[in-house]
Parts: structure tokens; sequence; C-alpha cells
């Protein structure tokens, strides 16, 4: 389902066999990529490109990169992707209480609670984080 146009290119999220994390993805013919978004910030990085010997130039990927990133294309993209696929791609990692994120630690300290499960309300544009070990939630305004 399309999110955004940019320069004539199509930025898509695919309703079959999808894959956390959550991705967008644009076909071009002779090269594709992959951009990640999340549901807990609202940044958006390039995932990859294949065929790498295809690739476009990094301004054509950046302008993709940053239109994805305009909050209502990034809303939308959430917004398909939750209505599909019902994840937010965020159970079983780690929340850190102090730093306001989820954390790859490589053991847990006294600020982090694993996520037992992560809900995204599109019309609120909202992700809610249920914690495991505490009676205390998380909202995320993104």
């Amino acid at each position: 389902m399309k999110v955004c146009n940019h320069k004539g290119l199509s930025v898509v999220i695919m309703l079959r066999d999808e894959h956390c994390p959550p991705h967008a993805h644009v076909e071009a013919g002779t090269w594709s990529a992959r951009f990640r978004f999340s549901f807990w910030h609202n940044g958006v990085e390039l995932w990859d490109v294949v065929p790498l010997s295809r690739r476009p130039s990094l301004a054509v990927l950046e302008g993709l990169r940053q239109s994805l990133q305009q909050p209502a294309h990034l809303r939308r993209a959430r917004g398909i992707w939750w209505r599909k696929l019902q994840t937010a791609c965020l159970d079983n990692q780690l929340w850190d209480w102090q730093s306001n994120e989820v954390v790859v630690v490589k053991r847990v300290v006294s600020t982090t609670n694993m996520i037992g499960s992560a809900c995204y309300e599109p019309e609120s544009n909202k992700t809610l984080l249920s914690l495991i070990g505490t009676q205390e939630s998380v909202e995320i305004e993104l």
C-alpha cells in the first residue's frame, strides 16, 4: 500500500509476507531499497539497497528517507503496518526508563524492563508499552 511519492518513486508498505522490523519499500526497476521506521521514535533510516551495483545517488536515497520521515507520511506508514500486521515489533525488547528508549544490552540493569507487548493507536499516533515486572506502562506520543 502506497505511503508517499518522491520524485516519481513510490514508498510502499508491502502487505504480503512482511516481517519485523517495520520498514517501507521502494522498487525502482533496476534497484530496490528498504527504509526502517519505528513505533517508539520518529527517525527513519536506510536499511538496504539491492543490487548494490545499481545503487542510486545518496541524494535520491536521502530524499526518499526524508519524505518517509515527514510526520504525515510516517504516521500513514505506521497505520498501514499496524492494521495489517498488528505488531509494533517491540515485544521482548528492553525499555530503559532512564533514557526513555529501547536498548540493546547484554544484561538487564535496574532501569530496564522487558516489553511484554506494544500497541499502536493510529488515531492518536501513540504507542503503548506494557512492561514485564511492573504495573506501570509507557505511553509514547509520536
